[in-house]
C-alpha cells in the first residue's frame, strides 16, 4: 500500500466518510486553474450554468478530461489516483470522472443536500471524490459532510441542483431527510480551505454547499472522482449524471471501460 498518506487519514475516511488534506496539491493549483478558464469559456454540452438573481454564476460541468489538457495532465501524472487508493484500501484506482464547479463571487446560489452515488452508474464501497478548491475558501462557504451517513445503508433520491428529481417519477430512492432543518442532530463537518487542499469523502456521504457568501472571492473547484476494485456497472431508473451514453458495459461488470481508464494500481 502506498504511503502518500498516514494511516490516521485513512482511517477517518474509512470511519467518518470525509477526511481534509492539507496542501495535497498546491503545485497544480496554477494549471487547473487554466483549465477551468477554458471550462467557463466553453462549457460542455452537459454542462449546467446556473445564475442568481444578480446574473452571478454557478457552473457544474463533468466529463472534460479527454478535451482540457491540463486535467488530463492533473488526474494522470499527479499523486490524486495514489490517494484514492490508499483511502478507498484498494489495489487499483480508476478515473470515473472529474467534475468542476465554479459560484462566482457572491452568487446566492446553494448547492442542496444529497449523496452522489444514486446519480451514478456505479456500485460498490471503494469509491472516493477529492474536491480541490483552487481559491480560499472560508468556513462559511466550504462544502459540509454530514460524517459516517455513509453508513446508514440508505439511497436517497438524487436531485438536479434546482431540486427537481433526476429521475422524475420513475425515482424508486427515498427522500433525503432534512439535514437543513435540524443541524443539531447530525455531526456537520465542514473546513478552512487554501488553494490545493483537498477534502475526500465518499460518494455516499450526505454533502451540500452554501451560497459563496465571499464578496470579492469566487469558489472555483475541482473535483476527481475514483473507484476501486469492488466496483461494478449499475443502471438506474433513468439517465444518469454524468449520462455515460456510449459505455457498452453490462450491470454487474467490472467498469473496463476507455471512458473509466486505469490510472494507477499497486505493484
Amino acid at each position: 500500500m502506498s504511503e502518500i498518506v498516514k494511516k490516521d487519514a485513512i482511517d477517518t475516511f474509512q470511519n467518518d466518510g470525509v477526511v481534509f488534506i492539507k496542501g495535497m496539491f498546491t503545485e497544480w493549483v496554477d494549471s487547473l486553474a487554466v483549465g477551468v478558464e477554458q471550462n467557463l469559456d466553453e462549457p460542455s454540452a452537459d454542462g449546467k450554468l446556473y445564475h442568481d438573481d444578480e446574473g452571478r454564476r454557478f457552473l457544474s460541468d463533468y466529463c472534460n478530461w479527454q478535451r482540457i489538457p491540463q486535467y488530463e495532465d492533473f488526474l494522470k501524472n499527479s499523486r490524486c489516483a495514489e490517494l484514492a487508493a490508499a483511502l478507498m484500501r484498494s489495489k487499483t484506482a480508476r478515473l470515473f470522472h472529474e467534475h468542476v464547479l465554479v459560484k462566482d463571487a457572491g452568487a446566492q446560489i446553494a448547492t442542496p443536500w444529497h449523496h452522489d452515488q444514486t446519480y451514478y452508474c456505479v456500485d460498490g464501497s471503494q469509491n472516493v471524490s477529492i474536491w480541490i478548491p483552487l481559491d480560499p475558501v472560508g468556513r462559511n462557504t466550504s462544502p459540509e459532510f454530514v460524517a459516517g451517513s455513509h453508513k446508514w445503508g440508505r439511497s436517497f433520491t438524487p436531485e438536479r441542483f434546482n431540486t427537481q428529481p433526476l429521475y422524475g417519477d420513475a425515482d424508486t430512492f427515498e427522500k433525503l431527510p432534512d439535514i437543513e432543518a435540524d443541524r443539531d442532530a447530525y455531526d456537520i463537518r465542514g473546513f478552512d480551505l487554501e488553494p490545493g487542499d483537498a477534502i475526500c469523502f465518499h460518494y455516499l456521504t450526505v454533502h451540500g454547499a452554501p451560497a459563496n457568501r465571499s464578496l470579492a472571492t469566487p469558489r472555483r473547484a475541482v473535483s476527481a472522482r475514483w473507484i476501486g476494485d469492488d466496483a461494478r456497472f449499475a443502471t438506474r431508473p433513468g439517465p444518469t449524471s454524468p449520462p455515460f451514453r456510449d459505455v457498452t458495459l453490462n450491470p454487474g461488470d467490472i467498469m473496463d471501460a476507455p471512458e473509466f481508464p486505469l490510472v494507477w494500481q499497486a505493484a
